[in-house]
């Protein structure tokens, strides 16, 4: 077996800088006791102002009054490693969160499906920059050396035993995930390396150290299995995100609608499923949340449709009060079928999908403005068809019918028609108006192919119909 570990070592903060329009200004999340401020993370531009972590509130207004500050919440980046556990699912069914801000990936068997290590690393890669995320990756032949390894590299792929006990030798005692104050301890001891611990006696380990030392050593080099929980992605998706300020126009929520869809077809791609319906919930100050539910008529996961269906969705809907925080709940997933495709897409690649015009068509003018046909038991033609789901498909009647009908006949002028088909003889309707006639398929002076009828017998006067294309 094969794992890699994906280290995300600013995950708080990330997960705050995800939900900002503007990334690059001076950010740095806040955490301690109300009597000590400290920071506890800051973003690139912050740190060029001179903050760092551990700096107290107070020193850091000084160096920069401007910088803007968050609440460090742990629960975040619980919920934001699950969050992306959920979308390493996809790759393979063995995840894991044994290790506080990292996933661990067993990927041995996915390499067959995704190609080559390096290949799959730069789908990881590619996907986790779009999501947001700083990541490092590390792939070794058991899930603890790749978590300690990650430690101290980003990129390094051991294939064998003997490169992972080489890499492990060679690799900070710092930096080895002991407890840190058994690290201190093997430093005030002159030990810098993990080498020079592996060399010491284990009887001495023993009487100095406790017994969980042992124990990590043994887990780094592969020779006692890890017990590790794998990962299940849940029935339902509930992301929010608590806007810093009152927005009163939806605009302004165009960009965490953006990522909340995007998260979710993230999600949905993970669990291999997608979504025919889910909710936006809009939320006030001093006022219910609003409600906008957003419905699919087929099953779906492509961010960019579901994030124009909900736009559109929600410019509909009148915001009564400003918004402080915007929720999405998708408690229905269905399992995806991905859409039919020829091998050499003809399309041109400025059209729109049929399934992406369709919703945008929906969302824009009504659920029943958008709908297909079906054929309807009844000989009249203007009542042999009748709306139905756009989603099923139309069978073809038996006998050629003109594919424009108009909504009621009208005098057939300009000079007696060419007739090419018919009589087709129609006697219906008895017992809400009985019709009796007889339909020609005819072409007009101007070279227009018609359906026209007249009285059974009759010929000199017709009534237009419908129209061939």
């Amino acid at each position: 077996m094969r794992w890699a570990c994906i280290l995300l070592p600013q995950l708080a903060l990330d997960g705050v800088l995800r939900r900002r329009v503007d990334r690059d200004a001076p950010l740095a999340l806040v955490a301690g006791t109300a009597q000590r401020r400290v920071l506890h993370a800051v973003n690139p531009a912050a740190r060029a102002l001179g903050l760092k972590p551990g700096l107290t509130l107070t020193a850091a207004q000084a160096l920069a009054g401007a910088v803007e500050t968050v609440e460090h919440d742990p629960e975040d980046s619980v919920r934001w490693q699950r969050f992306l556990a959920a979308w390493a699912y996809r790759f393979s069914s063995q995840v894991s969160l044994r290790y506080p801000h990292a996933l661990i990936v067993e990927i041995g068997a996915s390499l067959g499906l995704f190609g080559p290590w390096p290949r799959l690393e730069a789908r990881l890669r590619e996907e986790l920059a779009a999501l947001g995320f700083h990541h490092r990756i590390v792939a070794a032949p058991n899930p603890a050396a790749a978590r300690a390894l990650a430690n101290a590299h980003d990129g390094l792929a051991i294939p064998d035993g003997d490169g992972m006990r080489r890499a492990l030798a060679q690799l900070p005692v710092a930096r080895a995930g002991f407890a840190p104050e058994v690290a201190t301890a093997f430093e005030r001891m002159g030990l810098r390396r993990l080498a020079q611990v592996l060399a010491l006696p284990r009887a001495s380990l023993v009487r100095r150290f406790p017994a969980a030392v042992l124990r990590h050593l043994d887990t780094l080099a592969g020779e006692r299995p890890e017990p590790l929980q794998w990962y299940r992605p849940p029935d339902r998706f509930d992301a929010r995100i608590e806007l810093g300020f009152e927005v009163e126009s939806h605009q302004a929520l165009l960009f965490p609608l953006r990522r909340l869809s995007a998260d979710l077809a993230a999600y949905l791609a993970g669990r291999d499923g997608g979504v025919q319906r889910f909710e936006l919930r809009l939320e006030h100050e001093d006022a219910a949340d609003t409600r906008v539910p957003v419905g699919l008529l087929g099953t779906e996961r492509e961010p960019a449709l579901l994030f124009e269906v909900a736009r559109t969705r929600l410019e509909r809907t009148g915001v009564p009060a400003p918004v402080r925080g915007m929720r999405l709940v998708a408690r229905e997933l269905p399992p995806f079928a991905p859409a039919h495709r020829e091998l050499f897409d003809e399309r041109p690649q400025q059209s729109m999908p049929w399934a992406q015009l369709r919703e945008r068509l929906r969302a824009r003018l009504g659920d029943e403005a958008v709908h297909g046909l079906r054929v309807h038991h009844d000989h009249r033609p203007e009542h042999a068809w009748r709306g139905e789901d756009a989603t099923k498909p139309v069978p073809a009647p038996a006998l050629p019918r003109p594919g424009w009908l108009l909504p009621r006949p009208i005098p057939l002028r300009g000079g007696p028609p060419e007739l090419l088909a018919g009589p087709e003889r129609i006697e219906s309707g008895w017992w809400d108006g009985d019709v009796r006639r007889d339909y020609y398929r005819v072409v007009t002076r101007q070279g227009q192919q018609a359906w026209v009828y007249a009285a059974p017998g009759e010929r000199g006067y017709f009534m237009l119909h419908g129209w061939f294309g």
